[in-house]
């Protein structure tokens, strides 16, 4: 699915139209973009969390000549997604974490 599409799902499903509905989107992506830049989560219930990470400066290697290198550190984005998005994309894991938290319960 690509940007398009997801433009006219929405506006189909809310009765927009397709300009209104990516209007939402863009404020919607500005919003999240927004918050994660200034060191904000942007936490949707049962969807995910957007938040920012840092990772620290490390050595890598050049793929072509071998030769270490140094990468500095950075801020990235990150998303973790939520118990209800995990199980609906594998609801054999989700079925799976909840058997086994009712057996710790139960010993």
């Amino acid at each position: 699915m690509n940007r398009a599409d997801l433009v006219a799902i929405l506006a189909a499903k809310n009765d927009l139209s397709k300009v209104s509905a990516n209007a939402v989107l863009d404020t919607l992506i500005d919003t999240i973009q927004t918050a994660v830049k200034k060191g904000d989560a942007v936490q949707l219930v049962g969807f995910g969390t957007f938040k920012s990470a840092k990772r620290a400066a490390r050595t890598g290697k050049n793929p072509s000549t071998g030769a270490a290198l140094k990468i500095p550190a950075s801020t990235v984005p990150k998303f973790v997604a939520g118990a209800k998005f995990k199980a609906v994309v594998d609801p054999k894991a989700a079925k799976r974490k909840a058997d086994k938290a009712g057996r710790q319960v139960s010993k």
